[in-house]
């Protein structure tokens, strides 16, 4: 019988059945002792983990073999609700048979996913994603307490979505790249955002130092800012200094240009244009640039409007410049 028909329409309807099933029947909860690991000549290592956001704490054994640093056996206990007991589960099963080295790598979205049963839907609903995170951040305690290390050294990045371990860093670039100026287009992207949400903006399931809201006005604040100082640059640098430029500065130089004269004009009419190489020959500066939206299928995209971007970038920039559409 379906889990629908035996709980009904409710929010039990959004775990999954994997979930409800290691709630009750987890398959590797329990102790190791330490008598018991020396014997097999092993290293015993326990760590604890406590979630301050929820009162959820877990418990990690580890057993080790000293010579091949792999996982030998692993056992947890858990402290919290159902879904901090099934996510605890997975994440002891996930952690057997790898080195140590290879279980810091586990991720709290290997341990969601694989409490999936179908790899499209989550398995837990958004306001429960904070009881299955606490995977990551246990294993680097018991990694770091075998090592002899620091927590703190397995981790070189500020995470910003501890859900999707998305790092302010990655963020930051993945805006950049993709010129992304929305919240959906950042989770999208990443994945950030997607799951207990508290990353999105103030006022979620826990306080957050750097939030999704605040990241993406900064990056895009900065990006505009680099875009006018490259309009500024290039045209007080004249056509000459164009052709001195390395590819990253002229492109900079030449979507400036077309952001400052040339794109509110396409976004008016449903398009858009991008940038896709610049190359130097003898005679020419060839500029590469795609069509998107309704550009890319308008008559006029190959005459009045590519005579109009070529004559823009040729008056601020370089009379060598020829653009071609791809």
């Amino acid at each position: 019988m379906a889990k629908a028909d035996i709980l009904g329409d409710s929010l039990w309807d959004a775990y999954s059945d994997k979930v409800t099933t290691l709630m009750n029947n987890p398959l590797h909860q329990g102790e190791l002792f330490q008598g018991e690991v020396e014997k097999r000549g092993h290293t015993l290592i326990v760590a604890d983990f406590g979630a301050e956001s929820c009162g959820d704490a877990v418990r990690l054994y580890w057993e080790i073999d000293p010579e091949t640093d792999k996982i030998i056996d692993s056992k947890f206990k858990s402290f919290g609700c159902g879904t901090a007991i099934a996510s605890s589960d997975v994440m002891t099963e996930l952690c057997i048979g790898k080195t140590v080295q290879e279980a810091v790598k586990i991720t709290n979205i290997d341990v969601e996913l694989a409490l999936r049963d179908t790899p499209d839907v989550p398995a837990v609903p958004p306001q429960k994603m904070h009881c299955s995170v606490m995977a990551y951040d246990v294993i680097k305690k018991a990694a770091a307490l075998y090592m002899g290390v620091e927590v703190e050294s397995f981790e070189e990045e500020i995470i910003v979505c501890e859900c999707a371990r998305v790092s302010l860093g990655t963020l930051q670039e993945v805006i950049k790249l993709n010129d992304l100026k929305t919240i959906e287009e950042i989770t999208d992207y990443t994945k950030a955002g997607g799951f207990c949400k508290s990353c999105i903006k103030p006022g979620g399931h826990e306080a957050r130092e750097y939030y999704l809201v605040d990241i993406l006005a900064d990056t895009r604040r900065e990006m505009d800012e680099e875009k006018m100082k490259a309009a500024a640059d290039a045209q007080a640098a004249g056509g000459s200094n164009f052709e001195e430029m390395t590819l990253v500065q002229q492109i900079k130089a030449v979507d400036a240009i077309i952001d400052e004269n040339v794109r509110q004009f396409l976004i008016m009419d449903g398009g858009d244009m991008e940038i896709i190489d610049i190359k130097k020959s003898d005679e020419y500066i060839d500029i590469y640039i795609r069509y998107l939206g309704a550009c890319s299928s308008c008559s006029t995209s190959a005459t009045g409007t590519l005579y109009a971007i070529e004559s823009t970038l040729k008056e601020k920039l370089s009379s060598n410049i020829r653009v071609l559409p791809i």
